[in-house]
């Protein structure tokens, strides 16, 4: 038994150790197949023993679902920061420290030198803290109100880059730092996400927030620590050293951290990164300016709510007031009732912004907001705008009202989770629209000219209920309504007729699974050859798939043992559907595609993205999403943006629009 412990602790110290080298230091050291077989040794002796040590990275994966969060409280405090949005309120802020350094100095005598200071990122996720006790991590928490959190530790573990143990044993520690879903990530998730992320701020702290873990898990975040806000042994004389500290027990630090003599060499810099800093591939909204000596800080000390040693500069305004006038609540294709609120117009950036996102009931009760009260509104990297909450010292002038029934058929709501959603899937008008265009839609059946205005009439004036009564439509039934003449009646008949001849991953993808996108049917089609097998797929089948996880399966089960979803697919196969499926023929073994992993980004000249990607797979090539150090090739077209000059840094090859032309036309 001692033996087998020995082995899994000698296991995990190799895990750890590639884990760092994979996910902080972006250095892969061995390849999947190998970091496996050490994997499924440790699994293979924790099972033996039924033991399992506490920075095992097994406990990575997720564990059960929560009942609710317990409250935690931390071992320091974690303050805000005094915000600053232009290049005044800096030399305001300098001045303001000199000024207390000279006072300090000329009352005790000293000689306290101005200061040095420290720039690094403000990243733009969710502010989490982390607890190791000799050098174990037992606690992560989410800042609450800087005094008491959240305990999100099970959340925490899924993060791979933070550290399950650290070489730093001698007593507790709490470090700081922010969770974030990378834009790539956020990216390749909307992919296949039956209802896509709107940014990548609420995407981690919903991650974080959710009290299943396998839920954080799926958005795969990463961590930026930048403090260590509480020790009970250990002292730093200067910031610098600290994150020299956080970097040698293998805490993800990143690589921005600039120090400066005097505010106008700072406000130099920051004119410097300004154009460039929306090219990170995670979220940021400005620079925080700390001063590095540390007794420096500790003279100045703190006001109610601020640190006094340290700023943050927020680029560009993009949060603003404005008075929210109303709520429109929104049904999508799953019957999502999602609320989107309607504003007295204000200007942010340039632009007039009249709507913003809020995310569900439950967003509505947390950020304390109600008609008629002024609240905040950010409009970030993203271009979605978003309400952040209401201003502090709004009185509340009308509560807004959950709602009890559909707004467009009155069938009575269900709440399930943080959501709302109507059940009636047969005759709410929004549901079955939005079904019908995306089961026509160019990736689905593709049948031309079918608009979501033709879906809207159809449903208005012909009472089509069902999509397989698309395939019972008749001239006689089209020709007499509004906008239809012969020849757009006899064009839309014959585009419903020709997608009777479909391929399985087009027809899986109609159907609308939950979290599944085109790419992923097209894996199960790829991997199951038949829809009577993708039906009888069994959850431990699906995710033996690449990119499909434990949530994508557990949808992609539950929808097929619906008795309602057989029926309708049997209606559908009724009515003369001929699904096949043929293998990708790799149509040419010697091109450069041949094996690769390959990545798109930018607008092609002369062909989609679409188009692209399905000549690179006939070539034997695989296409993904981002670009990381296991990408061989990137295709390059107009405005590639942050793809593009990832590919120049790592130094992978880039294939340019004529270049791809001349690979097109040699096999053609």
């Amino acid at each position: 038994m001692d033996t087998k412990i020995s082995r899994m602790r000698e296991l995990i110290e190799i895990l750890n150790d590639l884990n760092y080298q994979y996910y902080t230091l972006d250095n892969p050291k061995v390849s999947d197949k190998e970091y496996d077989k050490i994997y499924d040794e440790l699994v293979m002796l924790e099972k033996e023993t039924a033991t399992v040590l506490s920075d095992s990275p097994t406990q990575r994966v997720g564990g059960e679902v929560l009942d609710k969060f317990i409250k935690h409280r931390h071992l320091g405090s974690l303050w805000s920061l005094d915000k600053s949005q232009s290049v005044e309120e800096l030399r305001s802020w300098d001045n303001r420290v000199k000024k207390l350094i000279d006072q300090y100095n000329l009352e005790y005598g000293e000689q306290i030198p101005y200061p040095t200071y420290v720039m690094e990122y403000k990243f733009d996720g969710l502010t989490i803290n982390l607890t190791y006790e000799n050098g174990e991590l037992i606690q992560g928490a989410t800042r609450g109100n800087g005094i008491e959190g959240e305990a999100i530790l099970p959340q925490i573990k899924t993060i791979r880059n933070i550290p399950l143990s650290i070489p730093y044993k001698d007593g507790t520690i709490e470090v700081q730092g922010e969770g974030l879903m990378p834009l790539s990530a956020l990216e390749k998730y909307n992919e296949k996400a039956l209802e896509p992320l709107k940014n990548a701020r609420n995407a981690a702290a919903g991650a974080l927030r959710n009290l299943d873990p396998k839920v954080t898990r799926e958005r795969h975040l990463i961590s930026y620590i930048y403090n260590v806000g509480y020790s009970d042994n250990i002292r730093f004389d200067s910031h610098i050293n600290m994150m020299n500290f956080l970097k040698e027990n293998k805490f993800p630090v990143n690589d921005y951290l600039k120090a400066y003599s005097s505010i106008e060499e700072v406000i130099k810099e920051i004119e410097g990164i300004k154009e460039n800093i929306n090219k990170l591939d995670v979220l940021t909204d400005g620079i925080v300016i700390k001063i590095n000596d540390i007794r420096t800080r500790e003279i100045l000390g703190y006001t109610q709510r601020f640190p006094r040693w340290a700023i943050a500069y927020k680029f560009e305004a993009e949060e603003v007031t404005t008075k929210l006038l109303g709520i429109d609540w929104n049904v999508g294709r799953t019957g999502k009732v999602t609320p989107t609120a309607l504003l007295e117009p204000v200007d942010i950036g340039g632009v007039t912004v009249k709507r913003a996102t809020l995310n569900n009931w439950d967003d509505i009760q947390r950020k304390k907001v109600a008609l008629g009260c002024r609240v905040w509104i950010r409009r970030s990297n993203d271009v979605i705008p978003e309400i952040m909450g209401a201003v502090e010292d709004c009185e509340k002038h009308e509560e807004i009202i959950k709602p009890e029934h559909c707004p467009y058929c009155e069938s009575e709501l269900q709440h399930e989770g943080v959501h709302l959603f109507c059940s009636n899937s047969l005759s709410c008008k929004p549901q079955l629209v939005s079904r019908l265009v995306h089961f026509a839609s160019r990736d689905a059946m593709n049948i031309e000219g079918f608009s979501e205005k033709t879906a809207n009439q159809l449903f208005e004036e012909l009472e089509l209920k069902n999509i397989s009564d698309l395939y019972e439509l008749k001239y006689e039934d089209l020709i007499n309504l509004e906008r239809f003449g012969p020849k757009k009646a006899q064009n839309l008949l014959y585009a419903i007729e020709k997608s009777k001849d479909c391929a399985l991953d087009s027809f899986i993808y109609s159907l609308g699974i939950p979290n599944v996108g085109k790419k992923t049917a097209t894996e199960l089609a790829n991997n199951f050859k038949s829809l009577e097998n993708v039906m009888n797929a069994e959850h431990e089948e699906l995710i033996q798939i690449p990119d499909i996880g434990d949530i994508v399966a557990e949808s992609i089960v539950e929808f097929f043992h619906d008795d309602k979803i057989h029926e309708s697919i049997e209606k559908l196969l009724s009515e003369g559907l001929k699904i096949s499926h043929e293998e990708t023929e790799i149509i040419r073994e010697d091109s450069i595609f041949n094996g690769k992993t390959v990545v798109i980004t930018g607008t092609l000249d002369g062909i989609s993205r679409t188009e692209a990607g399905e000549i690179v797979t006939r070539l034997g090539g695989k296409v993904t999403g981002s670009v990381s150090k296991k990408t061989d090739i990137v295709i390059v077209g107009e405005n590639p943006g942050s793809k593009a000059e990832k590919a120049v840094e790592l130094g992978i090859r880039i294939i340019q629009n004529d270049e791809l032309k001349q690979i097109i036309s040699e096999i053609q």
